[in-house]
């Protein structure tokens, strides 16, 4: 399902069961079906028009709800090598780490906000007829082997967490052309392409689902966030003068934006 289509069913207990597995990102199908009430009969049935209609998807006796936002992309710079994905359900703990990890210093502080909410939520990815959310990570690490130029940064390909970009649109009519963006890569893995290619996936999925218009908000502390934005092409809309307080001192919050 993409995320630019509209939801509908037409059936109410079709609804009932996407809306219960979209708002909890993974749940067993037979304690859904008994949650829901739902006679064994009818829920097998309706979770397969879900599924066959693209709403649904079910992996090892669970059900999630199903996105589909392209494949792995795999690049290597300067020797490192590191794949581009869109996230699954299994990668929240990871997304969060690194979220908290970048937004530690109090330098990215929606960043940090978006890491308590699905750490709230334990859904990743969200479609509903409220709000979307979509995340894309950026992956490394994996086996015992290391070329000489893995030994060397400590890089190794596989699906340990790095960096992320995230895209939040809420369904909303007069906002429905704009999302709000959050991209960041661990500090021992920055000065490698992760962020750009991050950041260009995020922008290429608002583009493809109809978005017009991506912001990003960043304490104007964080100059190397400003930097790295204003050399991708966004520029500043507007700055709110102390907005945040970090570290006992008030700090401007810089509101950036991208046209597509």
């Amino acid at each position: 399902m993409k995320f630019s289509e509209t939801l509908e069913f037409d059936h109410e207990d079709r609804k009932r069961i996407y809306e219960y597995v979209e708002s909890r990102g993974e749940v067993d199908f037979e304690a859904a079906r008994d949650v829901l009430g739902v006679d064994p009969g009818g829920f097998r049935h309706h979770v397969a028009i879900l599924k066959r209609d693209g709403y649904l998807e079910e992996h090892d006796g669970k059900l999630r709800a199903s996105f589909e936002e392209g494949t792995a992309e795999e690049y290597e710079t300067d020797g490192v090598e590191f794949t581009i994905r869109p996230a699954r359900q299994e990668d929240l703990s990871g997304i969060v780490g690194a979220i908290r990890s970048v937004a530690e210093q109090g330098s990215y502080i929606v960043a940090e906000s978006v890491a308590d909410e699905i750490d709230h939520d334990e859904a990743l990815l969200r479609h509903n007829e409220i709000e979307s959310r979509m995340f894309f990570v950026a992956t490394v690490g994996g086996g015992e082997a290391r070329s000489a130029s893995e030994a060397s940064t400590g890089i190794r390909p596989g699906d340990d967490v790095v960096g992320w970009v995230h895209l939040y649109a809420p369904e909303l009519d007069k906002l429905a052309h704009t999302a709000e963006l959050t991209v960041g890569v661990l500090d021992d893995y920055r000065g490698h392409g992760i962020g750009s290619h991050l950041l260009a996936r995020g922008l290429e999925w608002a583009g493809s689902n109809g978005y017009e218009k991506v912001y990003n908000s960043v304490p104007s502390a964080n100059e190397t966030a400003i930097e790295f934005l204003s050399e991708h092409g966004w520029e500043t809309e507007a700055v709110r003068e102390d907005h945040y307080k970090i570290g006992g001192e008030y700090v401007d919050e810089v509101m950036m934006a991208v046209e597509l």
